[in-house]
């Protein structure tokens, strides 16, 4: 058996690219599945990035149990593609066909369960487009709940203008913005949390990819 990669720092970019990595392997499975990657400003060594990615791969395929066939099968392409953007290539290597939404819920399934809490928020009408159930246990609703719902309804009042001013400026063009942050879950209860919001953007839609850890 072949050595651990050790854990990244949490400011490394080595850790902020395997955060873009998750971000990136849960839109592409559920929205859209040519969008590259969001690289920017992301400056990372390959050589100490890539034991990582592939501990990354082995550690969702483990937690999918009897699933990891299916899950290493779509994940596998979309790791490549990653690698091929971080190396400033064209990304020629595409999945092979998009999966059913079944297979899609069994990926995001065991993504879900070694990530962040996460939420996708349309920058423009301020809903929540997609999250995992990190994030609805952190706002103490589910994550079902949280898909379609505002994501300023989450946010004491006197906070959401700090709130709007960072999605504003992800909608505009930023691809990259830290703050630390205050949320209001479903029962009132406040909680401090370290945000990023990474740009995601297609031909028809912008998101920000919203990952917020307690602090």
């Amino acid at each position: 058996m072949g050595e651990l990669a050790p854990a990244p720092g949490a400011r490394s970019p080595e850790a902020e690219a395997l955060r873009r990595l998750r971000s990136f392997a849960v839109l592409t499975l559920g929205n859209d599945s040519s969008a590259p990657p969001s690289l920017e400003g992301l400056r990372v060594s390959e050589r100490r990035l890539a034991p990582m990615l592939d501990a990354w791969l082995e550690g969702i395929c483990r937690v999918a149990g009897p699933d990891h066939a299916e899950v290493r099968s779509h994940l596998e392409p979309i790791l490549r593609r990653f690698r091929a953007e971080l190396r400033t290539t064209p990304s020629a290597v595409r999945a092979s066909g998009a999966p059913s939404p079944s297979k899609r819920r069994a990926v995001s399934a065991a993504i879900d369960r070694v990530s962040d809490a996460f939420l996708a928020i349309d920058p423009d009408t301020g809903r929540i487009a997609d999250a995992n159930p990190a994030a609805g246990a952190l706002l103490a609703t589910t994550r079902d709940a949280l898909v379609g719902a505002e994501a300023m309804s989450f946010v004491p009042e006197p906070d959401q203008a700090g709130w709007w001013t960072e999605l504003d400026a992800i909608a505009e063009g930023d691809g990259n913005r830290r703050f630390q942050g205050l949320l209001r879950d479903q029962n009132g209860g406040r909680v401090t949390v370290e945000t990023q919001l990474t740009r995601f953007a297609t031909r028809n839609r912008t998101l920000a990819l919203c990952l917020a850890r307690p602090v």
